[in-house]
Formats: C-alpha cells, sequence, structure tokens
C-alpha cells in the first residue's frame, strides 16, 4: 500500500483553502440570515435542507442509531443552535468564528476525561494561552459582544467538541453520509425549540418577511458549508496524514474575522488583535507540536 504524501499538491491546496474559505466566511453568511429568520428556525432550516435530498442519494453509515441522533443533537441543537442565538445580536461574527475555535480545547479535555487520555505539557500549555485570549475578550465585553454572547459560544464549541468524541468513537466512516443522516435529527428538536422560545408570531414574521438573500443564507449554510465542506475535507483526510491537513483549519478564524470586517464593518480593535493572537497561538501550538518536536527528538 502506497504511502500517503506529507505535503499537499498544489490542486488540494487550493481545495483545502476553498474549505476554509467557506468555513470561515460562513459567519458573515449566518449575519446575513438572522437579519430576518429567528435564530433556532435558521438552524432547523439549515438541517432540513443538508438532510434532503442528499439523504436519499447517500448510504446510511453502518454506526448505531444512537450514535447519530447523538452527534445530530450535540451538533444541531447545540453546536448551531447556541451558535445562532448568540449571535442574534450577542457577539459579533468575527469574534465568534474566533471564539469556537476552542472547541480543539474541549475536544482534548473531554477525551482526557472521557477516555483518560493523558495531557501532554504542550496541551496544557496551549490551553492556557488560549485563555489569555478568551480572558481579553472577557474584559471588553459591550452591546455588541456580550457575556452571554461569549458564554453561548463557549457553550456552542463545547457541543461541537462532544460530536467529536462521538464521531471518534465510529473510525472509518463515510463523513459526508454521517453528517447527512445524523442531520436527520437535528432539525426537530430545534423546530420544536424555535416554537416554545421564539414563538410561531416570530416563525411566521421571520419566512414572510425572508428575502432572496435571506434563502441564499441557508442554502449556503446546508450545501457549501455542510456538504462540500464536509465531503473536501473527508477526501483530504483519506488522502493525507491528519497533521498535514488539521493545521490549515487555523485559516478559518482568519477568514471569519477578515470577511466579518471587510463586509460588516466590524472594526478590528487592537485587543481584538491581541485576542486572536492569543487564541490562535494556542491552537498553532497544539496542532503543531507533535508535528514540530519529531525533527526535534530526531
Amino acid at each position: 500500500m502506497r504511502a500517503a504524501p506529507d505535503s499537499l499538491s498544489l490542486r488540494d491546496a487550493l481545495l483545502a483553502l476553498a474549505v476554509t474559505a467557506v468555513w470561515g466566511s460562513n459567519f458573515v453568511v449566518i449575519y446575513v440570515g438572522l437579519e430576518h429568520l429567528p435564530p433556532l428556525l435558521f438552524a432547523a432550516l439549515r438541517f432540513t435542507f443538508a438532510l434532503l435530498p442528499a439523504v436519499l442519494f447517500l448510504k446510511r453509515p453502518a454506526v448505531p442509531w444512537l450514535n447519530l441522533a447523538a452527534y445530530g443533537v450535540f451538533v444541531g441543537a447545540g453546536q448551531f443552535g447556541l451558535l445562532y442565538t448568540a449571535m442574534h445580536g450577542m457577539i459579533t461574527p468575527g469574534l465568534a468564528s474566533l471564539v469556537v475555535q476552542t472547541q480543539v480545547f474541549f475536544t482534548v479535555l473531554l477525551a482526557a476525561m472521557i477516555s483518560r487520555e493523558r495531557l501532554g505539557a504542550y496541551q496544557v500549555v496551549a490551553l492556557a494561552i488560549a485563555f489569555s485570549g478568551l480572558l481579553i475578550i472577557l474584559q471588553h465585553t459591550d452591546a455588541t459582544t456580550t457575556l452571554l454572547g461569549l458564554a453561548l459560544v463557549l457553550a456552542a464549541a463545547a457541543s461541537w467538541a462532544l460530536s467529536n468524541i462521538i464521531v471518534r468513537s465510529t473510525p472509518n466512516v463515510d463523513m459526508l453520509a454521517y453528517v447527512v443522516w445524523g442531520s436527520l435529527f437535528a432539525p426537530l428538536p430545534l423546530f420544536a425549540l424555535s416554537f416554545a422560545f421564539e414563538g410561531w408570531p416570530a416563525i411566521q414574521t421571520g419566512l414572510t418577511n425572508s428575502t432572496v438573500a435571506t434563502w441564499a443564507s441557508v442554502a449556503w449554510q446546508s450545501f457549501a458549508n455542510t456538504l462540500f465542506g464536509y465531503a473536501v475535507w473527508s477526501a483530504l483526510l483519506s488522502r493525507y496524514p491528519v497533521a498535514t491537513i488539521a493545521p490549515m483549519s487555523l485559516l478559518v478564524p482568519i477568514f471569519g474575522m477578515g470577511a466579518s470586517a471587510v463586509w460588516l464593518g466590524e472594526p478590528l480593535d487592537d485587543w481584538k488583535l491581541w485576542a486572536a493572537a492569543f487564541v490562535m497561538c494556542g491552537l498553532a501550538l497544539n496542532l503543531l507540536w507533535p508535528r514540530l518536536r519529531k525533527p526535534v527528538a530526531a
């Protein structure tokens, strides 16, 4: 069997760049959709169209239904339900794209608790550096970035981490099919939560006032962000070592903050840049140190 190449080909590097650009700029797209749709309804629609019609063409992965259901609930009602709610006036898109990346550290901590995986010294240092960035954001909460908004995005990151742990329990699965079939369990709880907390009048008003841009935002969430993103990313992970692909995800908050600054005029204050630097350095250390220490050890 041929060994996987360590360096990306030009085509695959461009594909990885395209995925990170889609995932990063997606936070601006979310902002556009939230101009008319209540957040929980928006999330429910996203997963409805991620499910249909793709589920009719993809074979259900050979994993237990309970596994798919847990994934769908944590990603749907957990990750995106909380994230969309926070972005509905409680945190800016740029900062949301940065803070939600703390899912990496939640995943590490949960793996240590559940699977008893030992934390490396570099992971503790990386966590401390990233936490310093969060403290900077905490010190600058205001009308556009509230304490509740920050807490909700952190809760969304924790939900994302839980879904990562669930996925790790089912290795060698077709991730595109897994995401689509997992989406079967996301719309129903989201619609129920929307009716319970947002109410039918808000739902009706949101659907009535929706524009072409609103539905384009829903479509982008469902097809570009979910189906295209996961399909390409999974294909790249199948061809290259994880250590080659994973660091590319560091570009997501860069695209997120950049897109929010360019398209929405979100100011990039000094404190935001410092916060981003600390969080990104923590993420980079966590992702790159295992790869860098091999030559050092040699």
